[in-house]
């Protein structure tokens, strides 16, 4: 025969090895893009929080209600829900609901209110003493927030982003739904559904893999912040 024949169970990782690195890519780029789009959103929203709640430089109750009843809403839904919600958004913006931007519409959706929330609860460690000694030397709203706010919880953030993505990776699992690829897409069609348990736990370990690296550089960069 020319063809060698695998014996029964064995992986055949010559045939698996380009859908392998193909789902690797596909994973690294709908989680990058999406920690940007829905990172400086959050930021923004979570920024709008701290400033217009009670006592802050920009304080407006009504914008913060509505701005706080939005995050309680949007959070809460499940993701695979979410997307499913998002249908006729996400084929207005990429004109399609299915496949890897399609994905990442809904990924930016669910990151944006995650991390708004991850943004506020670390803005509200920051002594409130610094922001009014800024107001009382006559800094503008705008040099407080980006002299003062940011600055002083930029550690923190950092380790909050770090979780926001390990939380948009297990968000990109779910992704397979709507055709948007991935290893969490390829270990349920390669590995669980193929019966095969070697590429279920090999996919798996490069998830763990990516997720260690990420956190072990979130908490260097967060400590060599702080010591600043």
């Amino acid at each position: 025969m020319t063809t060698a024949i695998l014996a029964a169970g064995e992986t055949n990782w010559n045939r698996l090895a380009g859908p392998f690195q193909e789902a690797i890519v596909d994973t690294l780029v709908m989680v990058g893009t999406t920690l940007v789009i829905g990172g400086l959103c959050g930021l923004i929203l979570g920024m709008l929080l701290y400033t217009t709640r009670a006592g802050g430089i920009l304080q407006n109750k009504f914008i913060f209600g509505l701005l706080n009843i939005l995050v309680n809403f949007v959070r809460p839904i499940p993701f695979i829900i979410l997307l499913v919600t998002l249908g006729p958004l996400t084929k207005a913006l990429v004109g399609s609901q299915i496949g890897r931007d399609a994905a990442i519409v809904g990924m930016s959706v669910a990151a944006t209110f995650g991390v708004a929330r991850i943004v506020e609860q670390n803005l509200v460690t920051i002594d409130p003493g610094m922001i009014e000694a800024a107001r009382a030397m006559g800094a503008s709203p705008w040099q407080i927030i980006t002299g003062v706010i940011i600055r002083e919880a930029l550690g923190p953030l950092v380790l909050g982003y770090t979780f926001c993505f390990i939380a948009i990776v297990d968000m990109s699992a779910m992704a397979g739904y709507i055709g948007g690829g991935g290893l969490g897409d390829f270990a349920i069609t390669k590995g669980y559904r193929a019966f095969n348990l070697e590429v279920t736990y090999v996919t798996t370990f490069m998830i763990i893999i990516i997720v260690q690296i990420a956190q072990l550089l979130g908490n260097w960069l967060s400590r060599k912040i702080m010591r600043r």
